[in-house]
């Protein structure tokens, strides 16, 4: 039920980002990420609280899953003083190291260093963390990719690059940018264990990177995952996602990660009762961190030159 109520609370809070940017309340874009939430929640609870987590611009979901506060989440995408990063990174920079989530990056690919460097810091603390990164399969056909697994391979880094699969490098099918079709045949290159998972189901997702957390904790190196998933919206918010073939979209929304996980868990005995319960929970708790996150003030002028490096 944990697993479900993570679920259900991404999916309430992207579709109250969705409202939000189409009144115009938040300045920017934002991308969402609908029907991809099995694989965040599944990938960050395996985890433990001191490990940590990279993600991309998509990462609202990924951040929220790995403990990030539901209000200052908000309060970041709309620039609030008290929000994760002070508002001044929005929707797609959301960080809070508190948590162990190491930030959202814009830049395709350019978290996939910074990864090995966090997994790097465990080894040299002497800890066990393990840390994971996720990234779109786009990502995998740019350099940082490539030179990012294969240090992590040559210095056994307890890393776990977790490739979310939605089958569109923005508004690209992948077949048209990639020439093999399963990413993670690309592991075999770098040395390293590979497994391809079904990204709408939450419990796959979550045994295959609890192997490959353990795998990293006793010094065995690396792992690529890719978790088959699909974006239920488009690229970006102003993306009608016309490019999709007739019936794919209706195809996957018969997958949705949420609607999986109550048939399982229904099979397994818990009553509709509560799993109606459950999502109420989640859609309140939405509610009041939203409510919350629009009462805070707006930065002060003079704090636009706090963190900045010089």
């Amino acid at each position: 039920m944990v697993l479900l109520r993570a679920m259900h609370e991404i999916r309430f809070f992207e579709d109250e980002c969705a409202r939000l940017f189409a009144r115009g309340a938040v300045r920017g874009t934002t991308h969402l990420c609908q029907g991809q939430e099995a694989v965040a929640v599944g990938a960050c609870r395996a985890l433990r609280s001191s490990d940590t987590m990279t993600c991309t611009y998509r990462g609202h979901g990924a951040t929220l899953a790995k403990g990030a506060p539901l209000a200052e989440s908000f309060g970041e995408i709309l620039g609030k003083q008290k929000g994760l990063c002070r508002g001044k990174g929005g929707s797609m920079h959301l960080t809070d190291v508190r948590v162990g989530a190491l930030g959202s990056h814009a830049i395709v690919g350019a978290h996939l260093p910074i990864a090995n460097g966090a997994a790097f810091h465990a080894v040299y603390r002497k800890t066990d963390d393990v840390h994971v990164c996720f990234f779109g399969e786009g990502s995998t056909n740019i350099g940082a990719f490539h030179e990012a697994l294969n240090l992590a391979s040559v210095w056994r880094l307890p890393v776990i690059f977790m490739c979310e699969n939605n089958l569109y490098g923005e508004y690209s099918p992948m077949a048209l940018t990639t020439p093999v079709e399963r990413i993670v045949d690309r592991a075999v290159a770098y040395a390293m264990p590979g497994e391809r998972v079904d990204g709408n189901q939450v419990l796959e997702v979550h045994a295959a990177v609890t192997v490959a957390a353990e795998r990293a904790r006793a010094g065995d190196g690396p792992t690529l995952l890719e978790a088959m998933t699909y974006r239920q919206k488009g690229h970006s918010r102003t993306d009608p996602a016309k490019y999709r073939p007739e019936g794919e979209l209706e195809g996957w929304l018969e997958r949705d990660p949420i609607v999986l996980h109550e048939r399982a868990l229904a099979d397994g005995g818990v009553d509709a009762e509560r799993l109606a319960a459950v999502r109420s929970e989640a859609e309140a708790a939405v509610a009041q961190a939203l409510e919350e996150a629009q009462s805070w003030p707006e930065p002060p002028l003079e704090s636009r030159f706090d963190d900045v490096w010089a």
